[in-house]
């Protein structure tokens, strides 16, 4: 029973930690294979969603401006948070 505990607790703490050790998502760089594939709670759609906003709009300013894409919300913000990231390179066009 012991090592039945001790292998749950270790799974539990690998799979929160996992996003800490993932590669982070520029949103203003990602193309739509790499958001739904990266992203936890964005499939293809909303990742499409997401880079025909980019095309339109300009690139994001913030991390939390991806929430003004259709089927963002904050659940789906908030759970990838640490993995996003915005790239500084790309000067602002709204």
């Amino acid at each position: 029973m012991k090592r039945l505990t001790r292998v749950l607790s270790m799974a539990l703490l690998l799979a929160l930690a996992a996003p800490a050790l993932a590669n982070p998502v520029d949103i203003n760089s990602a193309d739509a294979a790499t958001l739904a594939a990266s992203l936890t709670g964005v499939g293809e759609a909303r990742a499409r969603a997401i880079v025909a906003y980019r095309e339109q709009h300009g690139p994001f300013r913030r991390v939390e401006d991806l929430k003004q894409v259709r089927g963002i919300g904050d659940h789906v913000l908030q759970v990838n948070r640490d993995l996003l990231t915005v790239n500084a390179a790309n000067p602002p066009r709204r």
